[in-house]
């Protein structure tokens, strides 16, 4: 079994419980979008499929809000399968700077290949799919679907955005619509256009029902 597959099984191990739109299906498709990205993109293929299949191995959403989770389970797999030391800290660097947290705070790593898995993973809260999972999420954790007496809050830290429990609603405002502008690739835009349309569309859906004016 190469490096890939061994890596697809442990995250598939990993992930087995995991909640629905952080689990393997969320994983496959963020690492299937990364090849496709990756096609017009000058890259180390192999850091970016290892970073797309380790991004969310344990998101700190479901470690206490504890970011050192999720790139020490990586470094551990990875040094177990004798991986260049090189290869790990890449891999670790795009697991730790992957997320938006809020949108307000700089990334302290940038490369090719954590730009592709970003938009990879930011394609994956678009969109049909993004719509899912975002209400999947905000029912885990019991939120109001919307309630028109809370604004959004688009200002917040990173600490106050981990620690939100305002309406699924809001979370469109707060970070999913906001997704488009920060693509990193001309095929991430590309897609993450016609997604942000599609997003679009069911809000306005979303108001007229709300509203019952259809």
């Amino acid at each position: 079994m190469n490096l890939i597959d061994k890596t697809i099984s442990f995250v598939k191990e990993k992930l087995e419980n995991a909640e629905g739109g952080h689990d393997w299906f969320h994983i496959e498709r963020v690492y299937k979008n990364s090849l496709l990205i990756a096609k017009d993109e000058e890259c180390d293929l192999t850091v970016v499929q290892l970073g797309a299949l380790l991004h969310d191995i344990a998101d700190s959403k479901f470690h206490d809000g504890d970011e050192s989770v999720g790139p020490r389970t990586a470094r551990t797999f990875l040094e177990k399968e004798g991986i260049a030391e090189a290869t790990i800290q890449h891999v670790v660097n795009i697991i730790e700077n992957i997320s938006f947290k809020g949108g307000n705070f700089e990334k302290n790593f940038h490369s090719k290949e954590l730009e592709i898995v970003q938009d990879a993973d930011r394609l994956d809260a678009l969109g049909a799919i993004g719509i899912a999972r975002c209400f999947n999420y905000g029912g885990f954790k019991n939120r109001a679907l919307y309630n028109p007496e809370i604004q959004p809050n688009l200002n917040m830290s990173k600490e106050e955005y981990k620690k939100s429990d305002s309406p699924t609603l809001n979370h469109f405002y707060e970070k999913l619509l906001l997704l488009k502008d920060k693509m990193n690739t001309p095929a991430g835009r590309k897609i993450a256009e016609a997604r942000h349309q599609y997003m679009q569309e069911f809000l306005s859906q979303f108001y007229a029902e709300w509203n019952g004016e259809k």
